[in-house]
């Protein structure tokens, strides 16, 4: 996308890399820009079936550029104003995008991943942690909230007292911990290289059902029983008989690998 971000899509995985190395990757304006259009641009690709999202050099993302904030006085209000119609200000959508994407994102993270960088790392559906990662809730420290979505997301991962808990107090939780309170889903000797092999196997699977299964999984939990039973016989009934349904049980069945075609279920569909 530009100096900030690297997309790279090899076959049906496309690698997102925050690249300000020699700032731990720390969110300046055009950071936030750049992972925005960069997720704008994965939406758009039908041919993506997964994304792995990871930073280059020592660190995921040490959070904000405070510096860079505080000499450029117009940077605050683009981050935090909301256009009209928007769900989510520019900050906010940094993190929220990649819930939005239709495919699964797995972020992979070593070093720091402290504030905004553990808000962005919040978004991906599945968090590959290094041993010598350490994460925070840093906000506090700057007499602020979490304002890139971590509000709406903490409490989906973790009970809501070790929420509070680590947002009122913005102590650091080494890897082991980070995973026993949900913040992240496994550690990993080389998270990157384990990241991409798991998006290389999901992205081997039937695409229709896996954008089903992230939307169903991240729908439900919102919905009371009735209305998410239903949802989730709308989407399966959806699946029934489709091109790339019929595709992986003929597979199946063949025992060989199977070949399928861009998805088609109409997600927004399912919720009429």
């Amino acid at each position: 996308m530009n100096d900030r971000v690297r997309l790279d899509i090899h076959g049906n995985v496309a690698k997102v890399c925050l690249a300000r190395p020699e700032k731990r990757n720390a969110l300046d304006l055009a950071m936030f820009e750049a992972i925005v259009a960069t997720a704008a641009e994965l939406a758009a690709c039908d041919d993506v079936r997964a994304v792995v999202l990871h930073g280059d050099g020592p660190a995921f993302c040490a959070g904000l550029d405070l510096g860079a904030f505080f000499s450029s006085p117009e940077a605050g209000p683009r981050l935090l104003e909301r256009e009209d119609g928007a769900e989510t200000n520019l900050a906010q959508e940094a993190a929220w995008c990649w819930r939005r994407l239709p495919v699964p994102v797995i972020a992979a993270l070593h070093g720091e991943v402290f504030g905004g960088g553990l808000q962005i790392a919040l978004g991906a559906d599945i968090r590959l942690i290094a041993p010598d990662a350490r994460m925070s809730v840093m906000e506090i420290r700057w007499g602020l909230v979490p304002d890139m979505a971590g509000s709406r997301i903490l409490p989906d991962l973790m009970r809501l007292d070790a929420a509070k808990e680590l947002t009122f107090s913005g102590r650091i939780v080494e890897a082991p911990e980070a995973v026993s309170l949900g913040l992240a889903t496994r550690i990993c000797d080389e998270p990157l290289a384990s990241a991409i092999t798991l998006a290389e196997e999901i992205a081997a699977r039937s695409p229709d059902a896996v954008r089903a299964a992230k939307f169903l999984l991240d729908q439900a939990p919102q919905m009371d029983h009735v209305s998410g039973l239903a949802l989730e016989t709308r989407l399966q009934m959806g699946l029934l008989g489709g091109r790339n349904q019929m595709e992986a049980a003929r597979a199946g069945m063949e025992k060989r690998a199977p070949l399928f075609r861009a998805a088609t279920i109409d997600l927004k569909e399912m919720l009429e």
